[in-house]
């Protein structure tokens, strides 16, 4: 935030528009189209101090003008892009438009439609509702200094067998039985910074629609490991820690990453009564799912030289 000193008092301030959504079309010339559908929160850090103090609206931005911005740049936009390169691109028309402006942030999710398949075949203008979904927060500032983050939310992984959960702190308040043999599911929420520092340094042409697949890649294949045998699991840490380090392993360019991963429980059913002791039990085959309580577990990773 911009801080200033006023009267004896530390004043931070920011101000901005939050869910503009915009949709954009891109048409090829052989009927193919590509299609995005992106909502964005714009902040602005900006010297309109004699706004608050004085009335005085002269050096403000306002969010109406914002909002109209995102629809003007994206017209402007004549081919299908990144939302990170979207953000890079409204970033620093705002920060070298507005003279009063020395840093901008554009948050921006996108909804995830999908290229729907008819028959096997690439359909030319249908789309589809997928359920991941793809974020990006990037800081521009006027000196070029760029601070960038990826992630993706909502990404519901699920495996039947390959996991357990032993060796854990027992007293008088545990009921949970120890087990080398149970469900693991969870919602994936990731979010990784890159290690570009200006935007000189990030370079053309960009791919970070390729770098959010390639990703989701690693994150996916490191939770289940190979198709046949998969991968042992002794706890929700555990793979949450590989599954951070796989990707640090694979990308360079990515500096840090933060994952999130409630654990959600499919409890064993066992049904019984005073007069049939087994009317239902469990043999790793029926479970009730439950989406509340669950577990969370949360911790991030970074490079030792990392900002994060």
């Amino acid at each position: 935030m911009m801080a200033s000193e006023i009267d004896g008092f530390r004043f931070e301030q920011k101000h901005g528009k939050s869910r503009v959504r915009v949709g954009r079309v891109w048409r090829s010339g052989d009927g193919t189209d590509s299609f995005a559908e992106w909502s964005l929160d714009i902040s602005l850090f900006s010297d309109c101090l004699a706004a608050y103090v004085n009335g005085d609206n002269s050096d403000i931005v306002a969010t109406d003008t914002m909002k109209n911005t995102v629809y003007v740049k994206a017209k402007e936009c004549a081919e299908a892009l990144s939302m990170e390169e979207f953000a890079i691109e409204l970033g620093s028309h705002f920060t070298s438009f507005y003279k009063q402006v020395t840093a901008a942030t554009i948050k921006i999710m996108e909804k995830p439609w999908e290229r729907l398949y008819v028959d096997g075949q690439p359909h030319k203008h249908g789309f589809k509702l997928g359920s991941e979904r793809h974020t990006t927060e990037i800081t521009v500032k006027k000196t070029g200094a760029v601070s960038m983050t990826s992630g993706i939310e909502g990404l519901a992984l699920l495996k039947t067998t390959k996991s357990g959960f032993e060796g854990f702190i027992r007293d008088k308040y545990t009921a949970l039985p120890e087990t080398r043999e149970r469900m693991l599911a969870t919602e994936v929420s990731a979010s990784w910074r890159y290690s570009f520092a200006h935007l000189s340094s990030i370079g053309k042409p960009l791919h970070f629609n390729d770098s959010y697949q390639n990703v989701k890649k690693v994150l996916v294949s490191t939770f289940f490991g190979s198709p046949e045998g998969g991968v042992y699991s002794p706890s929700v840490q555990y793979t949450l820690y590989d599954m951070a380090r796989a990707v640090l392993s694979r990308f360079s360019e990515i500096e840090s990453i933060q994952l999130r991963m409630p654990n959600i429980h499919f409890l064993p059913v066992n049904i019984r009564s005073k007069d049939n002791p087994s009317i239902v039990e469990f043999k790793d085959d029926v479970y009730l799912p439950t989406d509340e309580p669950h577990g969370t577990i949360e911790a991030s990773l970074s490079r030792s030289r990392s900002r994060m």
